[in-house]
């Protein structure tokens, strides 16, 4: 159901690497400053101009495309101003969707922000339940333990295995199909 990938990276130096690969796949790449991510998102939304934005970070190299569409279909249905399968944990850490309101989005923007809620773009939002409506998404099986992010190096160890294993045999794995693996090998398991 996305319409358009942006990637909003910073400007350091480290991520130049990442700006040319971007560049070379044609996938569009807007740079901005490494400590204030609210402010690299007003900048994406003011040249794109969508009327809603879906959060993906790059610590959750193992996204579903299925749990994409389920949080951008309840969105949509909720006409909330910000939606997210992460305000009621179900689904496994790492397969984090934001969903958020342009108009919303703009509206955090013109508050004062604290440093915190400028790294985590949208921390300003679900946390003011009495000025943002909010649409938590779930699931029937609660996968909540389990940790398919990417923070430390076994975090990155974890995600190589699955993609080692899974991604020759169906480039279009998802949630179920990694915890049919996990199943058979359950000794890959990560929990928080």
């Amino acid at each position: 159901m996305l319409d358009q990938l942006v990637v909003a990276t910073s400007t350091d130096p480290s991520d130049d690497a990442l700006s040319r690969i971007l560049k070379a796949e044609s996938i569009a790449v807007r740079r901005g400053s490494l400590d204030d991510m609210a402010e690299r998102f007003n900048q994406v939304i003011a040249e794109f101009r969508p009327d809603t934005i879906v959060r993906l970070t790059a610590d959750c190299p193992l996204a579903d495309p299925s749990v994409v569409d389920k949080v951008i279909s309840d969105h949509v249905a909720s006409e909330a101003d910000y939606t997210s399968n992460t305000i009621v944990r179900t689904y496994p850490q790492g397969l984090d969707v934001e969903c958020v309101k342009s108009t919303a989005f703009s509206t955090l923007m013109d508050l004062p922000l604290t440093q915190s809620e400028r790294e985590h773009v949208t921390l300003g939002i679900y946390t003011r339940p009495d000025q943002f409506t909010l649409c938590s998404v779930t699931q029937p099986a609660d996968h909540s333990t389990l940790r398919w992010t990417v923070d430390l190096p076994e975090d990155l160890a974890f995600v190589r295995e699955i993609y080692g294993r899974l991604y020759a045999e169906n480039p279009r794995f998802d949630q179920d199909d990694i915890l049919s693996f996990l199943r058979k090998n359950p000794r890959l398991n990560r929990t928080n």
